[in-house]
C-alpha cells in the first residue's frame, strides 16, 4: 500500500470518528430527554438508535468498502491478467444487479473469454445502461432529501436524513457500477458528505428576510404562513442541490480514473450539471405530494373474478 493510499484511509477512518461521534452526541442529548418520561424508554431509543445507525451509516459503508475499485495502477497494470479478474468481477456485479436488458446481459457474458472484447463490453454499458441508472439515483436520492428536509424543519434531524440518504445513494451508484473509486476519492467523497450534512443542520435558521429583495419580502408579507412556508421548500432545495453535487462527483469520480480529470474540472462539471437536473427534481417533488394524497383517499380496484365455467 502507497503513502497516498494510507493517507486517504486514514482520513476515511478519521471522518467515521467524526460521524460516529456526532451520532453518539445527538443520541445522548435526546436520551437524556427521554429519561424524564421513563428509563425504558431511554433504553428502548438506544436500542432503536444503534439498529437505524448500523442499516443507514454502517451498512452502506461496508458495502462501499469492500466492493472492488478501478484505479490508475490497476488499469495500467503489467499484468494483464490481474486486470481481466478485476473487469471479470465488475461484469459479474453488473450482470448480477439486473441493470442491463437480456441483451445487453449476454453480450456482456460472452465477452468474459477475451479481455479485450471484455474491456469493450464494459465501456459500452458504463456508458449506456449505467449512466442512465445513475442519473435516476441521484435524482431519486435527491428528491427524498429535499421533501424531508422541508418538511422537518430539525437541524439534527435534517443532518442525519442527508447523511444516511447520501451514503445510501453512493451505495447504490457503487453497486450498480459494479466497482468503488480509489480510496483517495472515498476519502474526499466523505468530506464531501460530512460538510454537505453540517451545512444541513445550518440550514434550520434560514431567514427569509436575508436571501430575498425587501420588495419581494413585502409582498409575501400579506400572505399568511407564507414566509417560513417558502424559507421550508428553500432548505430543501438547498439541501437537494448538495445532494445532486456529491451524486454528480461520485458518478465522474467512478468514469473518469482513467483521465487527466482536474479536482477543479470535476467540481465545476458536478456544479454545473446539478443546476440543470434541479428542476426535474423539483417537478419529481411537486407531483409527489399530490399523487401521494390522491393514492390515500383513491380505492384499489377488486381484482376481476373468472366466472365460473
Amino acid at each position: 500500500m502507497n503513502k497516498r493510499n494510507r493517507f486517504w484511509i486514514l482520513i476515511l477512518i478519521g471522518v467515521g470518528i467524526i460521524v460516529l461521534l456526532m451520532m453518539i452526541s445527538s443520541a445522548i442529548s435526546l436520551g437524556e430527554k427521554l429519561r424524564t418520561l421513563h428509563p425504558y424508554v431511554e433504553y428502548g431509543f438506544y436500542a432503536l438508535y444503534t439498529i437505524l445507525v448500523y442499516f443507514l451509516i454502517i451498512n452502506p459503508v461496508r458495502i462501499i468498502l469492500f466492493a472492488p475499485t478501478f484505479s490508475i495502477t490497476t488499469t495500467m497494470e503489467e499484468n494483464n491478467q490481474k486486470r481481466t479478474q478485476v473487469y471479470k468481477r465488475v461484469a459479474k456485479n453488473i450482470i448480477e444487479n439486473n441493470v442491463l436488458t437480456t441483451e445487453e446481459a449476454t453480450t456482456l457474458n460472452n465477452s468474459f473469454k477475451d479481455k479485450e472484447e471484455l474491456r469493450v463490453a464494459l465501456n459500452n454499458v458504463f456508458n449506456t445502461a449505467i449512466k442512465k441508472e445513475i442519473r435516476n439515483i441521484i435524482i431519486r436520492n435527491a428528491t427524498t432529501v429535499m421533501i424531508s428536509t422541508a418538511i422537518s424543519q430539525n437541524g439534527k434531524l435534517d443532518m442525519f436524513t442527508v447523511l444516511s440518504v447520501n451514503l445510501k445513494m453512493i451505495k447504490e451508484i457503487v453497486l450498480k457500477c459494479g466497482f468503488r473509486p480509489s480510496y483517495a476519492r472515498l476519502g474526499k467523497l466523505s468530506l464531501n458528505v460530512v460538510g454537505t450534512a453540517l451545512v444541513a443542520e445550518t440550514l434550520e435558521g434560514l431567514d427569509f428576510n436575508d436571501i430575498f429583495p425587501q420588495s419581494t419580502v413585502n409582498f409575501f408579507a400579506d400572505i399568511p404562513l407564507m414566509k417560513p412556508i417558502a424559507s421550508s421548500i428553500l432548505q430543501g432545495i438547498s439541501n437537494a442541490l448538495l445532494t445532486l453535487r456529491i451524486g454528480f462527483i461520485t458518478r465522474r469520480y467512478l468514469f473518469s480514473d482513467v483521465k487527466d480529470a482536474t479536482k477543479t474540472a470535476i467540481r465545476r462539471e458536478a456544479i454545473k450539471e446539478s443546476m440543470q437536473t434541479l428542476p426535474v427534481v423539483m417537478k419529481d417533488v411537486v407531483s409527489f405530494i399530490p399523487n401521494r394524497i390522491i393514492k390515500l383517499f383513491t380505492k384499489k380496484p377488486e381484482p376481476v373474478k373468472e366466472e365460473a365455467l
